[in-house]
């Protein structure tokens, strides 16, 4: 299912992407009760199974991730393109690297 994302400020929000970005999310991933490492190690297979571009919408409940998911994308090709903090939600969108 493709859904279209427009970038809205957000004060949650740590990722400096202009507030016109728009994306289109290519897939869904549920984490939410999932406890560090797995909400990393189930995005990772996600997108191992993902053409590059693509785009990853991730939902987690776990406070945690939101470290796991910078490091993560820092260490890899891969962007976070938006991450949106709630209280009792995180929700990550991710591009895939191209290789």
């Amino acid at each position: 299912m493709l859904k279209t994302m427009t970038q809205t400020p957000n004060m949650n929000d740590d990722i400096d992407t202009p507030a016109n970005a728009s994306w289109e999310v290519d897939q869904h991933l549920d984490v939410k009760g999932l406890d560090c490492p797995l909400p990393i190690l189930r995005t990772k297979l996600a997108l191992s199974k993902m053409m590059g571009g693509e785009v990853l919408h991730v939902e987690a409940t776990d406070p945690h991730s939101v470290i796991d998911f910078q490091a993560f994308c820092d260490r890899t090709a891969h962007e976070l393109l938006r991450m949106d903090r709630g209280e009792a939600l995180f929700q990550f969108f991710i591009r895939r690297a191209e290789k």
